[in-house]
């Protein structure tokens, strides 16, 4: 009997990968040729347009100077930390209630998730509007009688973060849940079984035997967190513009003003620069993590 020949492995799914040829030039082209780009002109002191007039590091030298880009970067710090314990905690929770089988569990899932929908934009705009101490939070409590209440963060250099913080946290919360849930719910049901009839207490369970079978969902959504924390940029602008003065000034902002406002696009590299090397500080781990470990237990 005549062996039937196998197509090389080249040639499997010749369909998909030849639909996916597009794709892979885009991304190479705009992502990487562009990453290519940013990364060889911010050692250029290029002005309003690119030139190749290379300074070496100069740029970064003088970006790691600038006091503007010091509060930047220690604002993007406090947020991204506090974003990342917040979200992962509150998101896990709700998670966890949700996963109790509650009544109308579909119109909480769908109150918590609808703050993801709108654009940072429209968030921002809404959350400058409640912090606001005339006619906000503080205003609506004096009103009540209470005249020593102060709750204003949006105009306290000290605290300002914290006011963006808030509506970051609205907003993303949500998305954390649906995505912890959906861990859950992947959860063998005998385990929760076995639990039950050995006598572990659930919070037991949820911590040593239910949160370590979710890994892949807890490093996926800390990768989403974490992309969304380097970017910040539009709830800073509809909230506060960067103030008070430059407290509550990001990254990503810095980055906007050197290129289109001070028409330094030398700066604004270098700035990009910085920003990619915090993003590859988070994928490398995640990259390990998912593929490293897979091809070790393989």
């Amino acid at each position: 009997m005549q062996e039937i020949r196998r197509p090389p492995r080249l040639f499997k799914n010749l369909n998909a990968k030849v639909a996916a040829i597009p794709m892979i030039l885009t991304a190479l082209v705009v992502f990487v040729g562009g990453t290519v780009w940013t990364v060889v002109y911010s050692f250029t002191n290029s002005r309003l347009l690119p030139r190749e007039n290379f300074v070496g590091l100069q740029q970064y030298e003088r970006l790691w100077a600038t006091p503007r880009w010091h509060v930047a970067v220690e604002n993007i710090f406090i947020y991204g930390a506090c974003t990342l314990v917040f979200s992962l905690v509150v998101g896990f929770l709700l998670a966890a209630l949700m996963d109790q089988k509650i009544r109308f569990e579909n119109t909480f899932r769908t109150i918590f998730l609808y703050p993801f929908a709108l654009s940072f934009i429209v968030t921002g705009l809404v959350w400058q509007w409640i912090l606001n101490p005339q006619f906000g939070i503080e205003g609506i409590v004096r009103s009540w009688g209470w005249e020593s209440f102060s709750f204003d963060p949006l105009y306290n250099a000290n605290i300002v973060i914290y006011g963006i913080l808030i509506a970051g946290l609205w907003q993303g919360t949500g998305l954390v849940m649906c995505l912890m849930l959906a861990g859950l719910r992947g959860i063998d049901e005998d385990i929760w079984k076995a639990a039950r009839v050995d006598g572990i207490p659930t919070w037991k369970t949820y911590l040593f035997v239910v949160i370590p079978m979710m890994r892949p969902v807890f490093v996926t959504t800390l990768v989403i967190i974490a992309a969304g924390i380097v970017k910040v940029y539009d709830l800073v602008v509809a909230q506060t513009g960067g103030g008070p003065g430059i407290a509550s000034e990001v990254p990503a902002k810095y980055v906007y003003d050197a290129m289109f406002l001070s028409q330094n696009l030398g700066q604004g590299f270098a700035a990009s620069t910085m920003m990619l090397l915090s993003v590859l500080v988070v994928l490398i781990p995640w990259a390990y993590l998912e593929f490293g470990g897979r091809r070790k237990h393989g």
